[in-house]
C-alpha cells in the first residue's frame, strides 16, 4: 500500500512547468546584476535642465545595491564630467554601498567618462570600455590670455585690489 501525502503527484511537475513562464530575474536562485545608467553633465547645468547629482541618483543606487540575489552592480557611464564635488559624493556613495553590501561594482563606459565621469568610474572594481571610448583626465583646466606685449605697447595699465598676494597667481600681470 502506498502512503498518501495529500499532495497530488503531478503538482511539483506542474509548478516547474509554470516557472518556465516566470521571467528569469524573478525566479529563486537566479543570479542578478542590476544596472544603473549614469549619464549627462555632473552638477547643476541650468535651473530647467539639472545635471547628475548625488540627490538625483542616490535612490537608484540604493535600490540597485538592495536587489535580492545580486552578485554585482553594474554602472553604465556616459558623462563628460562636471562638478568635482558632486562627482566625489557619487563616488563615495557607490563605494559605501559596495562595502556595506559586499558587492563588486562593474563599470561600463559608453562614449565618454572624462573628468568627474572618470572619477565616478573609478568607484568600480573593474572598468570596461570600448577602445574608442574617451576615458580619463581628472583635473582642472585653467586658461589665461597672452596679451602682455600688446598691453605694454598701447599703454594699458592694470590695477588690482587684492585680499592677499596669492590671489593673482595665474594672472599675466
Amino acid at each position: 500500500m502506498t502512503e498518501q501525502t495529500g499532495e497530488p503527484k503531478g503538482l511539483p511537475d506542474f509548478i516547474n512547468k509554470l516557472m518556465e513562464f516566470v521571467p528569469r530575474r524573478l525566479r529563486r536562485g537566479v543570479a542578478v546584476v542590476p544596472v544603473v545608467r549614469l549619464s549627462g553633465v555632473i552638477g547643476a547645468v541650468t535651473p530647467l535642465r539639472p545635471g547628475m547629482s548625488l540627490a538625483g541618483v542616490a535612490k537608484t543606487l540604493e535600490r540597485a545595491f538592495a536587489t535580492k540575489n545580486a552578485k554585482a552592480v553594474a554602472l553604465v557611464i556616459n558623462s563628460p564630467g562636471g562638478s568635482p564635488v558632486q562627482s566625489r559624493q557619487i563616488y563615495l556613495r557607490i563605494r559605501q554601498l559596495a562595502a556595506e553590501k559586499k558587492l563588486p561594482v562593474l563599470v561600463f563606459v559608453e562614449d565618454v567618462a572624462a573628468s568627474g565621469g572618470y572619477m565616478i568610474a573609478c568607484a568600480g572594481d573593474e572598468i570596461f570600455c570600448d577602445p574608442s571610448s574617451i576615458l580619463g583626465s581628472i583635473g582642472v583646466v585653467g586658461g589665461a590670455f597672452g596679451f602682455q606685449e600688446l598691453i605694454k605697447k598701447i599703454g594699458v595699465r592694470r590695477c588690482s585690489i587684492l585680499s592677499c598676494r596669492k590671489t593673482l597667481k595665474m594672472s599675466p600681470a
